[in-house]
């Protein structure tokens, strides 16, 4: 077992920056994940780990050893792609056990590896089969059966979950998440899913343009992102964003939306009252938002109107596209709510959990 850590890494393809600056502590044992949108340098990280790409500056260790000339089969590493990469001519046993042999292993630990390997995924049925006769959720579990067999201090995955379907891709998550358990090993996930990121991981790094912007536990970044990326990127649906000025009116500060105005509770007071006057990003999730008739209990309520433009019916909850003036913005509704397009909706806003940020640097105002 291993931790990882990344000092002042940076990759760079002429005058691109792919990886800028990036520093994090991945402690033995973690489930860490990297978030983020395609081309944010979360893969590119993952690759200079493996090895598979060279640093431009920096230094990456495995354990206490810097690892950044050390060859990819000499780094203890274990790699699962988004492709499965398996050998199409051979059997499933024999995908999960060419890299063992190609290490001389000996026959017998070998087998014992692989049947153990297989028995933990339940796939020990096919291990006779080709890949072609496995449906899509079978050959991911050979691309990962094949990086358990060698016993590595750290598991890497590259959104190996991407070319699943929805229904599979739930139930592999909760299969990746229970091997985590069972393991007890690193693991290293990649993903551009953000609902992924926050069932499976320990913490979460979250990237953008190649720039680390926050790495924390998933509840830590739900409720207390940094900027305005994390809190729009963290959540589904995303974070409502409104331009706003917090006001001083009759003893109290407001959220002055232009076409709403709402009291900023004790809770907020002081950090509302210390920001007074200014122009701030106000965000709420469409979580915090609901219908006057079915108002959450112990919260602080602040009154909201609003026009359904768009009703997503989901069954156990709704998800309501409204307008505030010509603002969009949406809200996640108790499923016995009356919302129907072109009609009014009075609305009741969560203020505890609200979040303001500056309209110039984007970063969180405390």
């Amino acid at each position: 077992m291993a931790s990882v850590s990344y000092r002042n890494v940076y990759k760079r393809w002429g005058d691109v920056i792919a990886v800028n600056d990036f520093n994090l502590e991945i402690e033995d044992k973690e489930f860490m994940v990297y978030v983020g949108p395609s081309g944010c340098g979360k893969s590119t990280s993952l690759r200079l780990l493996a090895g598979l790409e060279e640093i431009s500056d920096g230094q990456i260790l495995i354990g206490d050893r810097v690892v950044n000339d050390v060859p990819p089969k000499d780094r203890d590493i274990a790699m699962v792609f988004q492709s499965y990469a398996l050998y199409p001519h051979m059997s499933v046993y024999d995908n999960m056990a060419f890299g063992l042999k190609l290490r001389k292993l000996p026959k017998a630990d070998i087998d014992r590896r692989v049947k153990e390997a297989a028995e933990t995924l339940g796939i020990s049925q096919f291990l006779d089969r080709k890949p072609k006769a496995l449906s899509g959720g079978q050959r991911q579990r050979v691309a990962v059966g094949r990086a358990i067999v060698r016993n590595p201090k750290v598991f890497l995955f590259d959104e190996p979950l991407s070319n699943l379907d929805a229904k599979l891709r739930v139930q592999t998550r909760a299969e990746i998440s229970k091997l985590w358990q069972r393991l007890g090993t690193t693991f290293i996930y990649v993903t551009h899913d953000q609902v992924e990121a926050m069932t499976m991981a320990t913490r979460i790094a979250v990237m953008k343009d190649g720039i680390l912007q926050q790495c924390d536990t998933p509840t830590y970044l739900y409720d207390h992102p940094n900027n305005v990326f994390v809190a729009g990127f963290i959540g589904s649906p995303s974070m409502n964003f409104f331009d706003a000025t917090l006001v001083e009116a009759d003893g109290k500060v407001w959220v002055d939306g232009g076409t709403f105005r709402l009291e900023v509770p004790g809770k907020n007071t002081e950090l509302a009252q210390k920001h007074k006057g200014k122009q701030v990003v106000f965000g709420i999730r469409p979580e915090d938002i609901h219908a006057r008739e079915f108002i959450a209990p112990g919260i602080a309520p602040a009154y909201m109107d609003s026009t359904v433009d768009v009703v997503e019916m989901m069954g156990s909850e709704i998800f309501a596209y409204l307008l505030t003036g010509k603002k969009n913005f949406v809200a996640r509704l108790d499923p016995r709510t009356r919302a129907h397009v072109g009609e009014a909706l009075s609305l009741v806003v969560n203020m505890d959990n609200m979040h303001i940020f500056d309209p110039k640097t984007e970063q969180r105002l405390t």
